[in-house]
This record gives structure tokens, sequence and C-alpha cells, in this order.
């Protein structure tokens, strides 16, 4: 079994904005994800007619820079410049 690379499962600091959807606490990049598809999910801002497009509430509107909808394959850009 491969070993599990450290610096991608260090623990990573929200800024505020991605704190207000994923909390405060530092966590590994795998959980930031996970935490922000619990939140799409939970309040239906995944798009009906394509799967793949996420459409920003205000929380969302925050961390991706203003963007109405964006695509699942931006989310990682987005959260990459929201965390430390």
């Amino acid at each position: 079994m491969a070993k599990a690379n450290a610096k991608f499962m260090a623990p990573l600091t929200p800024s505020a904005e991605l704190a207000a959807v994923v909390g405060a606490t530092p966590l590994p990049r795998t959980e930031i994800v996970k935490k922000m598809w619990e939140y799409i999910k939970k309040n239906g801002l995944q798009d009906q007619k394509n799967k793949r497009m996420i459409n920003s509430d205000a929380k969302l509107a925050a961390i991706f820079e203003g963007e109405k909808q964006i695509s699942m394959f931006d989310m990682s850009k987005y959260i990459s410049k929201n965390v430390k």
C-alpha cells in the first residue's frame, strides 16, 4: 500500500469566507472539498441541468470571487486561494 502524502493531508486554515461554509478549524484539503460538497448538496446549489456546474449563493460567491456559477473542476482553484 502506498504511503499517504503528508503534505496533501496537512491541515489548512480556511479564510473567513471559506470558514463560513466549512468551519474555522484547520482541515486537510480532502475534508475541505468534502464539506464544500455537503454544503452544495444540502442547499441545492448543483445546477439541475448540468450537474458539473455549481450555482453560488452569498457564501459561495465570496469564495468564488463573485462568480454566479462555476464548474466543479474550478472549485479546487478557488479553495487554494482561500486556505493558508
